[in-house]
């Protein structure tokens, strides 16, 4: 997702401010600011995709031909401990914990690849179709994304298909659902093209809530549209949120403060 021209930035942008607009008689949304605790170095080479965290340990996917990767990351310094290359024609996307593995996506290619957690050893790889976009756990299910109002829940083991669910804010499809995290019970979602994540309920598949990021995301990304947030993480541990995105030189652990209502 990366090189759109003018034209189509803008008609996107109305697409998706035409998407957010209440349906009649709808409840409005309630909004949550981020408000930084921390900034962190974050490589501004790195196309954002894909972000989680597994035992402290921080997990980043990013994106664009030739330049794909999976790697782990030292919070504290940015420094990249290790990497493995997506094949150089593949678009690299969202990955998510699988245990001992981590799954990856490509954005176009319908091709996923299994890694080993520790050494990022090619395990395999799989295949699915339409795009891939972002990826979560919700417990026994791994739920992707492809830029559509749709999550698909897949079997992590086989991927296969085991249903799917259709987001809705204030009763319309919500499109362009693209890096996932699981957040005390809801999916998180950045919207791309826009600096909000989409608070999910997995039950309904409802927004129930907006974060506003755009307090994080202008001043990163300035006049380079390409530049947008993209990437949760979600330390259950220690029950901390950080969020960064495409090209962004840092990731912030954000706290959520009420902002009002959309």
């Amino acid at each position: 997702m990366v090189g759109k021209t003018g034209a189509m930035i803008a008609l996107r942008s109305l697409a998706l401010a035409l998407t957010l607009v209440a349906a009649p008689g709808a409840a409005r949304l309630p909004v949550a600011k981020a408000v930084v605790v921390k900034a962190y170095p974050h490589d501004p080479d790195a196309f954002t995709e894909g972000l989680f965290i597994r035992d402290g340990r921080l997990f980043e996917s990013t994106g664009l031909e030739g330049r794909s990767d999976i790697r782990e990351v030292r919070l504290s310094d940015g420094k990249v401990l290790r990497r493995a290359a997506i094949p150089p024609a593949l678009f690299g996307e969202g990955i998510v914990d699988a245990g001992n593995e981590i799954l990856s996506l490509t954005w176009r290619s319908g091709i996923g690849f299994r890694w080993s957690l520790d050494g990022f050893r090619k395990l395999g790889q799989f295949r699915y179709p339409g795009e891939g976009w972002g990826m979560t756990r919700l417990g026994a299910d791994v739920v992707m994304s492809d830029g559509t109002p749709t999550l698909r829940f897949l079997d992590p083991k086989t991927l296969a298909e085991r249903r799917r669910l259709t987001v809705t804010a204030e009763g319309r499809p919500l499109r362009n659902l693209n890096e996932l995290e699981l957040v005390r019970g809801e999916i998180l979602a950045n919207v791309w093209q826009t600096d909000l994540v989409a608070r999910i309920s997995p039950a309904t598949g409802k927004v129930v809530g907006w974060i506003d990021l755009s307090g994080l995301s202008r001043p990163a990304a300035g006049p380079y549209t390409d530049m947008v947030a993209n990437g949760i993480a979600w330390d259950g541990k220690r029950g901390r949120l950080y969020v960064t995105g495409k090209n962004w030189p840092q990731l912030y652990e954000i706290r959520l403060e009420p902002a009002g209502e959309r």
